[in-house]
């Protein structure tokens, strides 16, 4: 099964395409997608923990723009999205 993650923000940095795609187990989680996105952190940017916390501090939205929580099931392929915290003042 297969989830693409849209990315927005400070995560547009992870991809030029401005989108992640993994391969998943059926009844994956949101959290097993966050391991998969820290995992391809650890490989293709040598483990840079800055990257690390954005995506451990993100949200996810699902495809109909509500807010998903980390046990979130996929049970199908589907696009989501990550929300990463913005800074500013």
């Amino acid at each position: 099964m297969k989830v693409t993650v849209e990315l927005y923000g400070a995560t547009k940095d992870l991809s030029s395409k401005n989108f992640l795609e993994f391969d998943v187990k059926n009844n994956s989680t949101v959290k097993d997608v966050k391991f998969e996105i820290i995992k391809f952190i650890d490989k293709k940017f040598e483990g840079n923990e800055n990257l690390k916390k954005i995506i451990e501090s993100s949200a996810f939205c699902s495809e109909n723009d509500k807010i998903i929580s980390e046990n979130y099931i996929f049970s199908k392929s589907q696009t989501i999205g990550i929300i990463p915290p913005i800074g500013g003042g």
